[in-house]
């Protein structure tokens, strides 16, 4: 059997976690089996769905890198095949039009409430064969009421509703245009969908979408000859065991790409949140579609937890190539108008600065003083690091830095351990003016690396202004 998993996001907002999760899982076991990973936009809500948000959806799939194959799919472009599988019920005997107006449904549920029932449609215009005058009927499955439904779920294991819990679900409003668990359902079937993956909140939904399946099924409407199966994964708390939720600052994916995170460590910190391959935490992208399974991702809620994003996120700048680190690099210094096409090696950069910058937002405030011109200097650190014998020492070490024939680390840091040795002074007391000289601030790597990728022309350059500067 050929593997063909979906992800179907409604364009009503942004990409967010949860969404993104579901995507990559369902992206990770289609390319594990070889697979295909459907992309469906379930854009029937028209009042809510916007161009805006399917185009953040796509930006977000993009810059995940979780490719779909074949053209997306838009349900508004479907409505007829809906419409064509909704007659095909209602010949079979298997749907039926339903006149209740919403004033004797309300009275229905209030009484089935007051005799302390489950509010549920009773089917009261099953048998009906007159139309109503003045009222357009919706259009309702006819659902089972004898014996139970199984849900096939891999990951919390076989469920069975009764299906006398089950009412006749509205499969087509009075105007005409389908809802949202008709057309999952006709969708999955045309598309020839085995595995559902999707969050647990809709597991109420399975088993009503099941018995539509097999209807459909048995009247040979579709591809397969037998529902998905599912694996319903859990929730994503915060960190007070609440739904994950803005207040918790869960924003669209492309918000964590603002903020700094490469998308593949976003994909592994998203990957264990609810799934584990013994104790090990780091992931590649290849990796992870070589291990991931759905037999090992867990049933209980997953918690988000900021700080280990970081920490992964870290670990990834850490291991990345310098080539692409620095070109990711390239665009978060574009963003706060930092040009990197004149100045040191990109690559440079990011060696002395990948174990310092748990995000790339980080590195690029940490990188800027390389490409920027010293215009100012910051006056805390100069009142405690130039005053005498500041400006002194850091002449003397211009002076030595001068008169190198080689400008490597070992010996820029020797020209600076030699002065201060001289001086009979701590290596911070030499260290820190040729830092704010060179960067204008009290913070950058060690300072034989920093003036190594700096250069000896625009290191010496920065000295001699910096003098000039504090000789006034």
């Amino acid at each position: 059997m050929s593997i063909v998993t979906r992800f179907v996001p409604s364009p009503t907002g942004y990409l967010h976690i949860g969404g993104a999760r579901t995507a990559l899982y369902s992206w990770l076991y289609a390319r594990k089996h070889g697979g295909r990973f459907v992309l469906r936009i379930e854009d029937t809500d028209r009042e809510r769905s916007t161009p805006e948000a399917v185009q953040a959806i796509l930006d977000g799939m993009e810059w995940l890198g979780l490719q779909h194959d074949g053209e997306i799919i838009y349900q508004t472009e479907r409505f007829e095949r809906y419409r064509e599988v909704t007659d095909k019920l209602l010949e079979a005997g298997k749907a039926y039009r339903c006149y209740c107006t919403k004033e004797e449904l309300d009275a229905m549920r209030e009484a089935q409430r007051e005799a302390k029932e489950k509010p549920r449609y009773d089917g009261r215009c099953r048998t009906r064969t007159e139309p109503r005058e003045g009222v357009e009927p919706v259009i309702r499955f006819m659902n089972p009421t004898e014996g139970d439904t199984v849900i096939p779920d891999v990951v919390k294991g076989d469920i069975s509703v009764s299906n006398g819990e089950l009412d006749d679900l509205i499969i087509a409003r009075s105007d005409g245009t389908p809802t949202y668990n008709f057309c999952v359902v006709v969708d999955d079937l045309d598309m020839g969908i085995t595995h559902v993956i999707r969050g647990d909140d809709h597991v109420n939904n399975t088993p009503r979408q099941i018995n539509i399946f097999n209807a459909l099924i048995e009247l040979d409407l579709g591809k397969t000859e037998q529902s998905p199966v599912y694996a319903h994964v859990p929730m994503i708390l915060g960190e007070d065991g609440k739904r994950l939720s803005k207040r918790h600052g869960a924003v669209g994916v492309m918000s964590y790409r603002d903020q700094g995170y490469l998308p593949e460590a976003l994909l592994n910190y998203l990957v264990r949140l609810g799934w584990s391959h013994g104790d090990e935490e780091i992931f590649s992208l290849e990796q992870m579609q070589d291990l991931f399974d759905l037999e090992h991702v867990q049933r209980g809620a997953a918690t988000f937890d900021s700080n280990k994003l970081d920490w992964v996120n870290q670990e990834h700048i850490k291991a990345a190539d310098g080539g692409y680190l620095g070109d990711q690099l390239a665009w978060y210094l574009r963003q706060i108008d930092v040009d990197s096409s004149a100045g040191p090696a990109l690559t440079d950069v990011v060696e002395v600065l990948r174990d310092r910058s748990k995000t790339l937002v980080e590195m690029a405030e940490k990188a800027a003083f390389f490409y920027r011109e010293i215009n100012g200097y910051d006056e805390k650190a100069v009142k405690k690091f130039m005053k005498a014998p500041g400006p002194e020492l850091l002449a003397q070490v211009r002076a030595q830095l001068a008169e190198l024939t080689a400008w490597e680390a070992p010996v820029i840091h020797a020209v600076v351990h030699a002065v201060a040795e001289t001086a009979e002074q701590g290596l911070g007391k030499v260290a820190q003016p040729i830092r704010i000289a060179v960067s204008g601030g009290a913070v950058s790597p060690p300072i034989d690396e920093t003036l190594l990728v700096l250069g000896r022309e625009e290191t010496l350059a920065r000295i001699d202004a910096a003098l000039a500067h504090f000789s006034q």
